[in-house]
Formats: C-alpha cells, sequence, structure tokens
C-alpha cells in the first residue's frame, strides 16, 4: 500500500498563484503597514480578484468552492506573508461555511454571492466580555416580537467588525423555559442599534480591526434566523469552528514557515569568528527541529483537511490536534529564529520580531489548546476517534 502526499496539479498551481501574490504584493508591504496602522485595502482588493472571500461558496453562487485542502494552502500562503492578511479572508470564510452548510435556500441566494465576491464581508461574532470558551455563557438574547427578533447584548474580539455586512451572530433564543438554547441569527450591521463601539490593541494580528459591538435592540427580521429553526445554535457554530481550526492551523504553519526562513537565511549571512554561524552546531541542531515539526504540523494540518474533504461532517479530533500541534510550533520557531537572530531578533527592522508577536494569537483563537486537548481526549475515549489507518 501506497499513501500519496502530493498534491494534484490544480492544488500546486493555486498554492504557486498565492504564494507569488503572497511574495510580490504582500511581504514587502506587511511589516510598515502593521507598523503604522494603515489598513490593507489594495491587500483586500486583490483578495477579491484572486476569488479569496469565495472559498468556501459553492460554485453555483459564484465562489471557489475549494477542496478542504486548498482551503488550508490558501491560509498557510497568505500568513507566511502576513498574518492580518490571512485575517481579512479567515473570519468571513467560516462565515460563509455556516451559510453554505445551514442556511436556508432563500439565505443562501441573498448573501452567499456578495460574500463570494467580497461585496458584502462577514465574521463570526461569539465572544462576550463575559463569555469566550464557555459559549452556552453568552448573555446576548434575541426576544421574538412578531416577524422580528430584538436582539440585545454585547459582543467582543470580533475581527472585521467595521467592514462586514452581515454578522453571524450568537444569541439566546430560549427565554425562560430554555435558557440554555441558543441559535445564530444573521444580523446585517447597518441595521439601528448595531454599533461598533472600539477597535481593541493587540500584541500582534495587526492589519484587520478586532472590536467590541453592541447590539442595543437590534431588530432583526425572523427570516434572518440561520436554517430557520431555533435551537441550533451551537450545533452550527461547532461546526463552523472546526473549520475555522483548520485555517488557524493552516495559518501557524505559515508562521512558523516564516520564521524558519528567516533563520535560516539569516544563519547564512551573519557571520561568527570568521564564518557563517550555520556551520556552528548549536545553529544546526535548532534549524534541525524547526523544520522536522514545521513538516509535522503541515502534514497534521493537511490530514485534517482532507479528513474534512473526505467525510463531509465533524472531524473534531483530527482539527483538534492539527491546530493544537501547529500553533505550538508556530510560538516555539518564532522564539528560535529570534534567538537564532540574537539582538536583530528583537529589533523592529526584522520580520522575526512580528512573527513572534502574532504566533501566540494561534494557541488562543478558535477554542484554546487545552480545550483542544479535552475535545482530542473525549474524541478518543468515546472510540470516536482513533489513531493509525
Amino acid at each position: 500500500m501506497t499513501v500519496d502526499f502530493a498534491l494534484n496539479d490544480e492544488q500546486r498551481l493555486f498554492r504557486q498563484t498565492l504564494r507569488d501574490f503572497a511574495d510580490k504584493e504582500i511581504m514587502p508591504v506587511a511589516s510598515e503597514w502593521e507598523r503604522t496602522g494603515r489598513y490593507p485595502a489594495e491587500i483586500v482588493e486583490r483578495l477579491r480578484e484572486l476569488g479569496l472571500f469565495g472559498l468556501n461558496v459553492p460554485e453555483e453562487y459564484g465562489g471557489l468552492a475549494a477542496d478542504r485542502v486548498s482551503y488550508a494552502l490558501a491560509f498557510e500562503e497568505i500568513a507566511r506573508a502576513w498574518l492580518g492578511a490571512a485575517g481579512l479572508f479567515g473570519p468571513h470564510s467560516v462565515a460563509c461555511w455556516l451559510v453554505a452548510r445551514n442556511g436556508t435556500a432563500e439565505q443562501k441566494e441573498r448573501y452567499l454571492p456578495r460574500m463570494a465576491t467580497g461585496e458584502m464581508r462577514s465574521g463570526i461574532c461569539l465572544t462576550e466580555p463575559g463569555a469566550g470558551t464557555d459559549l452556552q455563557g453568552i448573555a446576548t438574547t434575541a426576544v421574538r416580537d412578531g416577524d422580528h427578533y430584538v436582539v440585545t447584548g454585547a459582543k467582543t474580539w470580533i475581527t472585521n467588525a467595521r467592514v462586514a455586512g452581515v454578522l453571524p451572530v450568537l444569541v439566546k433564543t430560549g427565554g425562560e423555559r430554555s435558557p440554555r438554547a441558543l441559535s445564530v441569527l444573521l444580523v446585517e450591521t447597518a441595521s439601528p442599534g448595531f454599533k461598533v463601539t472600539r477597535d481593541l490593541p493587540k500584541l500582534g494580528y495587526k492589519g484587520p480591526e478586532s472590536s467590541e459591538l453592541v447590539l442595543d435592540q437590534v431588530r432583526v427580521p425572523v427570516e434572518n434566523l440561520l436554517g430557520g429553526e431555533e435551537g441550533r445554535g451551537m450545533q452550527q457554530i461547532l461546526g463552523g469552528l472546526e473549520i475555522g481550526r483548520i485555517n488557524i492551523a493552516a495559518r501557524a504553519v505559515g508562521v512558523a514557515q516564516a520564521a524558519y526562513d528567516a533563520a535560516l537565511g539569516y544563519s547564512r549571512e551573519r557571520e561568527a569568528f570568521g564564518r557563517p554561524i550555520s556551520d556552528f552546531q548549536a545553529i544546526q541542531l535548532k534549524l534541525a527541529d524547526m523544520a522536522t515539526e514545521i513538516q509535522a504540523a503541515r502534514l497534521l494540518t493537511y490530514w485534517a483537511a482532507s479528513r474534512s474533504q473526505a467525510t463531509g461532517g465533524r472531524v473534531d479530533m483530527e482539527a483538534g490536534m492539527a491546530k493544537m500541534y501547529a500553533s505550538e510550533v508556530a510560538i516555539k520557531c518564532a522564539l528560535e529564529s529570534m534567538r537564532i537572530h540574537g539582538g536583530y531578533g528583537y529589533s523592529a527592522e526584522f520580520v522575526v520580531e512580528r512573527l513572534y508577536r502574532d504566533a501566540p494569537l494561534m494557541a488562543i483563537g478558535e477554542g484554546t489548546n487545552d480545550v483542544q486537548r479535552l475535545v482530542i481526549a473525549r474524541s478518543l475515549v468515546s472510540g470516536k476517534g482513533r489513531l493509525g489507518w
């Protein structure tokens, strides 16, 4: 028996197109635009031209309908150049998946064509000031009032909130009888009562904004209830987060690869005691460990993506493994690259300083790594997940 680890021709062409774009149009401007706080509008336009806002949109609605491995490749290549650029279409892609997978025919027809082109951008609206990992603890409510829901609450850490046209918002719809019943409402951001209150200051992940927002008695039409049935929000969101974890894992691989590339290049150029530091065994050991762990993370990510494509269903264990491992590798490689650079690694003039600030996000986003360990363990204990072929 043979196992094929190769990309097909279409995937290789897709990767090369994205790599060329990232190398020529993102990498040269990323550090300067991040430093000055410049919004990457030109990159957004190029993402639209490349169709990347439609990665998870079916072809019938104008999307790319990318396979899961190509989906991962997109985030790896863009994040390798700038994690912030990957954030411009990361949460948007999860929102597209939520609508494509769970939406009614009318919801798909109304939103997906515009989301596919990037004309209408989106994200995912889950976290609250008092509820992150424990989504059952959210306080945002949606009370039925005739043919509308009246939504009241606050959300935080919402990426792309200022530029989104519609956001899938997790709300409580059960009232006093079923206080744990959650649903997803497609809230159009132009609705009266919807307000972005501030952008959160961040260690890294600059470029896209991450914001706090309030929903002050926002009236949302009943037909904007995702899937048309109350109480299915948690199931819908957990499926979306799983797809999100694959893109987070791929972003982590991209950041780790960038850290390794920087370290390898610097070690060949930097001389000490009359020769390149890449000749020293201490540096070689670091490079060997980085390369091995990056490739392991990459294969784990592609495996999770392939399993998601093949099964068409939930792959909690695989996505959890990929996200957990790849994010830890990104953190480790960013630090090791900084050590190889020495004092220059601490300077904002070198890319590794940005990578070091960006890397920790992947260990937190889409569920912390400790949560991923629990997801993996529960899958193994229940027998739903297993190791090997």
